[in-house]
């Protein structure tokens, strides 16, 4: 809250209304060696002007450096409507709407969300999302298996661009429950996965999961990789950022049948870059699917009058009353994120979606060809790529950064630690917000170090 309105009088008068001499007796039922009488370290309070004067000091030592890092989370311009009209009471506060009658608003604006996650994947149906794009994925997974019981196997194969750390995640959350991840080899050529190995692989995946763009932003052929795991029988998990589908082909439309199940990380939808969150995850699935979907699923239907109307569906047997057989326990939807994205996507519509696509796109082209003119700097992949791109440097990323970031310059994100097998490798990415000058910018300062040796 802003401020605290409630004056001493205020406090006494509602003490006195519900039976109680103190605030403290409020909590007389905590043992008394589990309190403390005081917390060491935190400062007195502070009045509304100094706590603003402070805040404001706060912020400046974070400077405003230019930032080149995308690696899963995307710096674009959020337009200053979506987050005053994402922070009215009314949306701020609302509460999961499990009474439809008391929750249409909320209902509404779930429901218009999933409309539009299902038109930028060209998949039948969407779920009020989920934690994040890596929980997404886990999910994903689970649900694959559960959709695909004729393959025993539960191997879920990774094609190679998927990132890592949503591998992670998804070994944590469902590995105990005896999935098994594979991986597919690189192509070092392209940066897209080597489709030379499918004719090796001789296991039966329940699913195949791709991610386009891929971690690198190199553009995966999605097409023969798709084709490839229904011919073997299993599922197709699209990976996606959902900037990009408004210029690249939908999941839906992959392959002769397209993906199953489509999920990502839907941050670039209006969440500002915020030291890792919070976010949110989205998943869409074919029709035939929908009833292993996880989380909450918002339907439209009419009254008896026949007006229109929203209310959850496919949810009365699941978390409330399944418990351990449900689809899913991960239920929360990270409504507040998905208020932000929904009143983004509608602000921008297609056409305003497109241009920040091909906008980001044109600036990643140009910074790339601007950094790899520089003698030490080359490409890492050759392959077609989005907003999004690889270098390979001529000495360790880590000081290269740290020399960037003196000048107020986020140069991007190092692959050694994830990827040592690529070498001195900075993931590099530019989106619409970057001017010429910001280009020019990043380019004078990286030419001058690798030039000068100074790291």
């Amino acid at each position: 809250m802003p401020f605290i309105p409630h004056t001493e009088d205020d406090v006494k008068a509602m003490l006195k209304t519900i039976g109680v001499s103190s605030i403290e007796q409020l909590f007389d039922e905590i043992p008394a060696e589990l309190r403390i009488d005081e917390l060491v370290g935190v400062p007195d309070a502070l009045s509304e002007m100094e706590i603003s004067r402070l805040m404001r000091a706060r912020s400046r030592q974070d400077g405003a450096p230019l930032c080149f890092i995308g690696a899963g989370a995307y710096e674009h311009h959020v337009p200053t409507a979506v987050w005053d009209i994402a922070t009215r009471g009314e949306f701020y506060s609302a509460y999961t709407p499990y009474q439809a009658e008391a929750s249409q608003g909320t209902l509404q604006v779930i429901y218009e969300y999933q409309s539009m996650i299902t038109a930028l994947t060209a998949l039948d149906t969407s779920n009020a999302s989920l934690y994040d794009g890596a929980s997404a994925l886990a999910e994903a997974a689970l649900m694959a298996v559960r959709a695909n019981r004729k393959v025993k196997s539960n191997r879920i194969l990774l094609a190679a661009g998927v990132n890592r750390t949503y591998e992670k995640v998804a070994q944590a959350i469902s590995g105990n429950q005896g999935l098994v991840f594979d991986r597919l080899p690189l192509d070092r050529r392209s940066g897209a996965t080597d489709l030379s190995a499918l004719a090796k692989y001789d296991q039966d995946p329940v699913a195949l999961v791709i991610q386009q763009p891929s971690f690198f932003g190199s553009l995966e052929p999605m097409d023969r990789l798709t084709d490839w795991a229904h011919e073997k029988g299993a599922l197709v998990i699209a990976v996606v950022n959902p900037t990009s589908l408004a210029i690249l082909k939908a999941p839906g439309h992959w392959g002769a049948a397209g993906a199953d199940i489509a999920c990502g990380e839907g941050q670039p939808l209006g969440i500002p870059l915020s030291s890792g969150g919070p976010y949110f995850g989205f998943m869409a699935c074919k029709q035939s699917h929908v009833r292993q979907m996880p989380g909450r699923i918002v339907g439209r239907t009419t009254d008896l009058d026949g007006k229109p109307g929203f209310t959850l569906t496919l949810q009365a047997r699941e978390q409330h009353i399944r418990r351990s057989k449900a689809t899913s326990n991960i239920c929360t939807n990270q409504g507040l994120m998905v208020t932000g994205a929904t009143i983004y996507m509608s602000l921008l519509g297609h056409e305003g979606l497109t241009r920040v696509a091909n906008k980001s796109q044109q600036n990643t082209a140009q910074l790339a060809a601007m950094l790899t003119s520089i003698s030490g700097v080359k490409p890492l992949f050759n392959g077609p790529h989005f907003h999004e791109f690889a270098i390979e440097l001529d000495r360790p990323v880590a000081p290269v950064l740290r020399a960037l970031a003196s000048q107020e310059i986020l140069g991007g994100f190092d692959l050694s630690a994830d990827y040592p097998e690529l070498g001195n490798a900075l993931l590099v990415c530019a989106t619409e917000t970057k001017t010429a000058d910001d280009l020019e910018r990043y380019r004078a300062a990286l030419s001058d170090i690798i030039s000068s040796g100074r790291n």
